[in-house]
């Protein structure tokens, strides 16, 4: 393997586990009456790599599971992705 795919997954994991603890973290402040994250935060993370750790953290933390705009957007986001390196893989 070389470098740009090491980084690259390197960077994937991060993001991803940004994702997942963001919403742990999101859920653990609104039990809390705490300052919450940002929903433009939690949507940036998953923009810029993190959808599936963030889609995890929504499922295990059971953390913005009845806001439409989180159910169907990471998906929709994930789906994306995925759509865009399949196209980039066979150009």
């Amino acid at each position: 393997m070389d470098n740009l795919h090491t980084i690259s997954l390197i960077y994937l994991l991060v993001l991803n586990l940004m994702g997942f603890f963001s919403m742990g973290a999101d859920k653990a402040k609104a039990e809390s009456n705490s300052w919450r994250t940002p929903e433009k935060t939690l949507f940036l993370i998953a923009i810029l790599g993190g959808s599936i750790g963030s889609i995890l953290g929504m499922k295990i933390f059971r953390h913005k599971t009845r806001h439409a705009h989180f159910v169907i957007g990471m998906p929709l986001i994930l789906g994306i992705q995925l759509a865009a390196i399949l196209i980039l893989h066979f150009i």
